[in-house]
């Protein structure tokens, strides 16, 4: 329960048995314990031992659904690895998914429909995951949370923050008027997405409209906006006539995040395989917003949308919107610059490098992914990169190690040496050494 893996492994070592229940107060498997509070590293340590992995407690819980119970994403994929049932249901029906759905618990449906749970599968009460989730979309979640424990006499407090998946997390805590007695309920705010996700899963059309509104409803509850992009995602899959023109719509919407969700959606609608059917009108719609946009949000995404069209057409509306006035530069304007460079335009190429020379180590590490990427391999690209071995920021460095490396140029060798010496992010790492 503590998360104390090493004491964990040296009991385990001694002989304990992992799959012996507690008794008393705590009662229960071990593997349930962690998962219950997300001790994912010390559930590893318990597998490795011999734990069963479907191993039941009273009520039918198996350590996925108290993972699944309790939004804890992580664990729920080191048990599924191991082997877990993503379909089990406790003696009341439950399953991970209804359980994780019933919570708002984002990242644990993701988890559980990458590894192929039955998406339409019923809890006890006959309602699919998608129903449960489409019944908290638009609930006050405090409220609901608060109905759930109010007691008369008893004070209570509402406290909010992130959950690891980025939805916001809930949690309404009580106490009884003599402080001996407490109690506490959580939720999350991803039901919203979930109810996209298991739509999407399930064959379930929804209109654009609806969809739209989830995304805009959560543009600044959610951390980095998760509910907006996975219903942009969800859109942009679709590639029919009906849900481009809807979209095509809110780009010239009279409201700014509806401009801007409609932007952001369009920008890779129907991407497939390389192909992008809709390109000959996307572009145009984009150029054109260029000139007629204020707002800088919204531009911002026009910017990246422009690059994700990966379209050289594009290149004069992008250095337009870069080299404006107040431009405030950032990531998106690298990226979208790489992606729309031909090879042999000397002023776009020269914007690249300044920005792969920019204080901003996030900047530095976009552009040079950028000049990495160029078809192109020019002395001048080759130093631009070589400039950038010794940077102090090592995610830069890989990036500047990849691109050598895949112009044949020897500086590489110096660049991945540096990178497995000092760095130990596992991206960086993996950059240098796959080539």
């Amino acid at each position: 329960m503590n998360g104390d893996s090493e004491t964990v492994g040296k009991l385990l070592a001694g002989g304990a048995d992992p799959n012996k229940p507690s008794e008393g107060e705590e009662e229960g498997l071990p593997l349930c314990a962690a998962a219950a509070w997300d001790r994912h590293e010390v559930a590893s340590t318990l597998l490795a031992a011999g734990a069963e992995v479907n191993g039941r407690e009273t009520g039918g819980w198996t350590a996925l659904l108290w993972a699944a119970s309790n939004g804890h994403a992580a664990t729920a994929r080191v048990l599924i690895e191991a082997g877990a049932d993503v379909d089990t249901a406790n003696d009341d029906g439950d399953t991970p998914l209804t359980l994780a759905a019933r919570r708002g618990a984002l990242g644990v449906v993701q988890v559980l429909l990458e590894a192929g749970t039955d998406a339409g599968k019923y809890d006890g009460e006959g309602d699919t995951p998608l129903d449960i989730a489409v019944d908290w979309v638009g609930v006050h979640l405090e409220s609901a949370l608060l109905d759930q424990i109010e007691q008369e006499g008893w004070e209570y407090v509402v406290a909010r923050q992130y959950a690891k998946d980025g939805t916001e997390l809930v949690t309404v805590a009580g106490r009884s008027p003599d402080g001996e007695q407490t109690e506490q309920v959580q939720a999350q705010r991803g039901h919203a997405a979930i109810a996209t996700l298991l739509e999407d899963a399930t064959g379930v059309y929804t209109p654009v409209e609806r969809l739209a509104a989830r995304a805009l409803a959560h543009r600044d509850i959610d951390e980095d906006a998760e509910t907006w992009w996975i219903v942009a995602d969800t859109l942009g899959k679709r590639a029919d006539e009906e849900t481009y023109e809807a979209l095509a719509r809110l780009c010239v919407s009279e409201d700014a995040r509806e401009r801007e969700f409609g932007v952001d959606t369009i920008a890779q609608f129907g991407f497939a395989d390389g192909e992008k059917p809709f390109l000959e009108r996307t572009l145009p719609l984009l150029q054109k917003m260029v000139t007629t946009e204020s707002n800088p949000q919204v531009l911002r995404s026009v910017l990246a949308a422009l690059g994700h069209q990966g379209d050289p057409r594009a290149l004069p509306a992008v250095l337009d919107i870069i080299g404006r006035p107040g431009h405030k530069r950032t990531m998106t304007d690298a990226i979208a610059l790489a992606d729309v460079l031909p090879p042999d335009h000397e002023e776009g190429l020269a914007l690249l490098i300044e920005m792969s020379e920019d204080e901003d180590a996030e900047m530095r590490d976009w552009a040079t992914a950028g000049l990495a990427g160029l078809r192109a391999d020019t002395p001048r690209i080759r130093e631009a990169l070589a400039a950038r071995l010794a940077d102090a920021d090592l995610r830069t460095v890989a990036e500047a190690t990849r691109g050598l490396a895949v112009r044949g140029d020897d500086r590489a060798a110096r660049g991945a040496e540096r990178v497995l010496a000092e760095s130990d992010d596992e991206y960086a790492r993996d950059l240098v050494t796959q080539q």
